[in-house]
Order: C-alpha cells, then sequence, then structure tokens
C-alpha cells in the first residue's frame, strides 16, 4: 500500500491530508489557536466533586468544566498529587532523577472519587477528549508520553507490549530489551512499530520521552492553574510519528518553513526517509494538484455516491451515526444474493473510509442490503474487520443483527469532521430565485445602449453556452444578435464561457481584452 502525507499550509493554518493508494483516508485540519487537543497536559483545580457521578469536574481554562472520573485518576492517583504539589513548589529533592522519587501507595480501583480528592487540589492532567458539542474537555490523571516505538507512563515499572505484535520470540526479545534499558519510576509500552527494531533505536525514544518527563517538571515550578503545561506535539509530526513506516512514499508540503521542520523531525525518527519529503512550488494549489479537493468535495455530504452505481446514506445525531446502504442503479445480473453481497462488500470498503475520513465515534449503525446466507453475512462482518485493522481509533464490531444492521463502536476522541460540500448559486446569491430569463437579452441591450453611449465601439460578450444559443438562434440574419447589429450599427462578438451562470453576461473590450464593469 503506498501511502503520501500532502500537507497544506495557508494564512488559516494546516491541512494534512493522508492518501492510501491515492485514495483519501483521513484529514486534518490544525488552527493556529487550536487548545485542549488529546494528550495535551494542564494543570487544572478540582471544583467540584459530583459523588453521584463519582467524578469531579476541574478547571483546565475551558469555557466549561473539564470531567474527570474516577476511573481515569490512575492507581498512582496520590503520586501524581505528591508530585504535582511539591513541583508546584521547587522542592524536588529527586532532582533530574525521576527513579528517586518515592511514590505513595496505589488508590482502590473500586473507590470513591471523595475519598481519594477530599479537597480541591491543583493536580496534572492529560485531555482524554477534546471538548464536544456541549461539553467540555475528558481529563485522565493516567499520564502518558507518546514516542514513535514506545509510550512512557510514569510511576510505574510496568512493561506491556502491543498485541499487533503477534510473533511470541518478537515479544520476548522486545521485553528484554525494554526492561534491561528503561528508567526506574518509568512503565513502557512498546508500541506496533516497535517490531524488529534494535536497541539503541528504543533507548533513544525512551531517552527522548524521560527528557520530556523533566520538561513537564520544570514548567510545573511556579505555575498557576489553569494552565498548560506541555502540548502535544502538532498534528503533522504526530501522524508521522504514528504512521511513518516503510509504505510511505512521498510527503509534499507547500510551506519552506514546514518542510524544514518536517525534515528535520524525520531526519530525527527515521533518517532514511529524508528524502520522501518534496516541496510543491507549482502555481496549483497543492490539494488540488494531488486531487484532494475533489476527493473531498465527493466523499463528505449526505449522499456518498460508488463506482458501481451504489450509494450510501449517512446520518447522524447526538448519539449515533446511521449508515444506509443502497444498491440504486446496480446491475442485479447474478441474482439477488449474490448483487446484495457484491454491494455490501463495496459499501464495507467506503464505509470503513468514511469512519476515518469524518473520524466518527460513538455508536454507529449500518443497514446493509439483507442477505439469506450465513455465510454471506459471515464474509460481510470479516471484511469489514480487515478493512478497519488500519484504524487508529479502538472500535468493536459486532456480527449482523437478524434484522441486517451491523454495530459499530468506535472510539471517539475529537468533534466528528463535517465539511459542507454545498456552494452558494452564483446566479441566485443562495436566495433560489433568479431574474425572469425571458427579460435577460433587453437587460443585455439596455446595457450595450449605456456601452455605446459610453464610446464603446468593439465589444465582445461573454455568455453562457445556453444564452449563446439563443441569442443566435435562427442564424446572422434572423437573431437577436442581428437586431442589435441593425439597432446600434455595430457588431457584438458573442463568445461562450463555459464557467459562466447560466443568466451571468459579462463585456469585454476587444482590443485589450479588458472586462469592462457596469
Amino acid at each position: 500500500m503506498n501511502k503520501e502525507l500532502i500537507i497544506n499550509s495557508s494564512g488559516e493554518g494546516v491541512e494534512i491530508a493522508l492518501l492510501e493508494d491515492k485514495k483519501l483516508v483521513e484529514l486534518h485540519y490544525e488552527r493556529g489557536q487550536d487548545e485542549f487537543a488529546v494528550g495535551d497536559l494542564y494543570l487544572g483545580k478540582v471544583k467540584k466533586l459530583m459523588p453521584g457521578l463519582n467524578a469531579a469536574f476541574v478547571d483546565v481554562g475551558y469555557e466549561k468544566d473539564a470531567f474527570l472520573h474516577y476511573t481515569d485518576l490512575s492507581p498512582y492517583f496520590r503520586s501524581l498529587l505528591k508530585f504535582t504539589k511539591q513541583s508546584l513548589e521547587g522542592n524536588t529533592p529527586w532532582g533530574k532523577d525521576f527513579g528517586k522519587f518515592q511514590n505513595e501507595t496505589e488508590i482502590l480501583k473500586t473507590g470513591k472519587i471523595t475519598e481519594v480528592v477530599n479537597h480541591r487540589p491543583e493536580v496534572l492532567v492529560q485531555i482524554l477528549k477534546e471538548p464536544i458539542s456541549a461539553k467540555g474537555p475528558r481529563l485522565s490523571c493516567e499520564i502518558s508520553l507518546p514516542g514513535r516505538f514506545v509510550v512512557v507512563t510514569p510511576f510505574n515499572d510496568v512493561v506491556a507490549i502491543s498485541r499487533k505484535i503477534h510473533s511470541a520470540d518478537e515479544r520476548k526479545r522486545l521485553q528484554r530489551i525494554v526492561e534491561s534499558i528503561k528508567p526506574k519510576n518509568f512503565g513502557v509500552i512498546v508500541r506496533t512499530a516497535a517490531e524488529g527494531k534494535n536497541t539503541a533505536e528504543l533507548h533513544a525514544d525512551i531517552l527522548e520521552l524521560a527528557e520530556m518527563w523533566q520538561t513537564i517538571q520544570t514548567n510545573l515550578k511556579g505555575a498557576k492553574a489553569p494552565q498548560i503545561i506541555l502540548s502535544e506535539q502538532d498534528k503533522t509530526t504526530s501522524i508521522l510519528r504514528d504512521l511513518l513506516n516503510e509504505s510511505f512514499q512521498r510527503i509534499v508540503v507547500n510551506d519552506k518553513k514546514l518542510l524544514g521542520e518536517t525534515k528535520d523531525y524525520i531526519s530525527r525518527i527515521a533518517p532514511e526517509k529524508e528524502e520522501i519529503v518534496t516541496y510543491h512550488s507549482a502555481g496549483q494549489p497543492v490539494f488540488d494538484t494531488y486531487g484532494v479537493t475533489k476527493q473531498v468535495k465527493s466523499s463528505f455530504g449526505k449522499t456518498v455516491n460508488l463506482s458501481s452505481g451504489s450509494y450510501l446514506i449517512i446520518e447522524h445525531t447526538e448519539a449515533l451515526h446511521v449508515i444506509d446502504v443502497n444498491s440504486g442503479t446496480r446491475s442485479a445480473d447474478a441474482g439477488q444474493e449474490q448483487n446484495a453481497l457484491a454491494t455490501n462488500l463495496e459499501a464495507a470498503h467506503e464505509i470503513a473510509r468514511q469512519m476515518r475520513l469524518r473520524d466518527l465515534g460513538g455508536i454507529i449503525i449500518i443497514d446493509f442490503i439483507d442477505m439469506k446466507l450465513p455465510e454471506n453475512k459471515k464474509r460481510v462482518l470479516e471484511a469489514m474487520e480487515e478493512l478497519m485493522a488500519n484504524d487508529r481509533a479502538r472500535h468493536t464490531v459486532l456480527p449482523i443483527s437478524k434484522f441486517g444492521l451491523m454495530q459499530i463502536t468506535r472510539q471517539r476522541l475529537r468533534p466528528e469532521l463535517n465539511i459542507s460540500t454545498a456552494e452558494v448559486c452564483p446566479t441566485c446569491k443562495g436566495t433560489g430565485k433568479i431574474g425572469p430569463s425571458i427579460l435577460i437579452a433587453d437587460d443585455i441591450e439596455k446595457d450595450l445602449q449605456y456601452l455605446i453611449n459610453q464610446g464603446h465601439r468593439k465589444l465582445a460578450l461573454h455568455v453562457h453556452p445556453i444564452m449563446e444559443a439563443y441569442l443566435t438562434k435562427g442564424g446572422f440574419f434572423k437573431s437577436i444578435q442581428w437586431k442589435w447589429y441593425w439597432k446600434f450599427k455595430i457588431k457584438v462578438q458573442i463568445v461562450v464561457d463555459n464557467n459562466s451562470p447560466l443568466t451571468q453576461y459579462q463585456f469585454y473590450d476587444r482590443k485589450t481584452d479588458d472586462l469592462i464593469k457596469l
């Protein structure tokens, strides 16, 4: 699979498109003023305890207090409180060696929020979910610092290996390496990307994250809640960190500063890949050159058309998303059951892509075309599971029910990406009404009279093809164009403009080719 990352930098921010085999699968927007992104670390202050919910509301500077549930406190919550308090005061006897930090006792998994947060402390928290709809951010006190090959978790000494690494020998090898090199008081989760990597590469990644923890400790000194302590890397580098592998063929950037930052980051994490970064300097916008704009226009909206003539209808509510599969104009020569299977398999490909592209989260209900044979339902289920294997969001796919419905739950960390692909009609300006077409020729004639009175003699009239046919209907000597020639004693050249709205017309000076503004 060929992967390409197309990065478009503009005055409003950065747009990042991930293409797999030339097909758009992820679209990210990074605005300069983006705050409360997943992974950001804040110094928050507990404002209110909610014993009924077993949760607390924490002020992190957002307009609504953020939500912190007991299950997200982390077993090492008391250690985190101690670390936060001492770092704020600058009282850090362990200095730069976090291994000397004395951990507190762990909290109970089944405990109560009022037992561990019995006053309103300031505490280091991490954004677990971005603000969505009317809800504030959701927080976690299980601090995790993601690197390219590992994720570091302070206050414990646990080593865990990604389940996606299936080889037992490789799992043992990675476990042995990480246990021998990791600093004390840091847990390490080995990511899938670490498969086959050597000790030096893993050690460098762990040391970089340990330094990041030291930066957090420094930033906490003298801080006042609410305050951001450390921001997650920008989306460009976080995507590169999570996705960059041998299948990446090209990274295209249209901004020289961003080009330098991207090359610098890749030179640190994967020097052998540095040459795939290229600069886009052509006059055409980078998203147009690589077909991203066209795919965005065709992929968002209520209806998504498939190449066979089938189509999807995507509706969403506050609680869930509903996707309806329709066979449309697809040929049914193979029989109803086979046609339903073929349509559903094609739809599964597009649905898996749409979920990543729009970042759909929560509960997703898919109404596939009814199939009678259990083996066909199983094939669709297996296809959907395989197609979603590359999805970075945690998800669960349930078998097709007796009603023909498939239920999927997908991790929702950010607001759904919703792009309006409709454009305001340039003719009616969104009102839905235009002037009476029978009077357009009269309007043109009035403007023509005005221009002739102003001394214009060499005129070209640019109009829509249908308007051109109307003005020249019947040949020159029977047309409206002839009528104007007879009345004004000048010949108006009529030019077809395929991009012109139906009822719009423009006059140009034939000598200079300049547009004449009326």
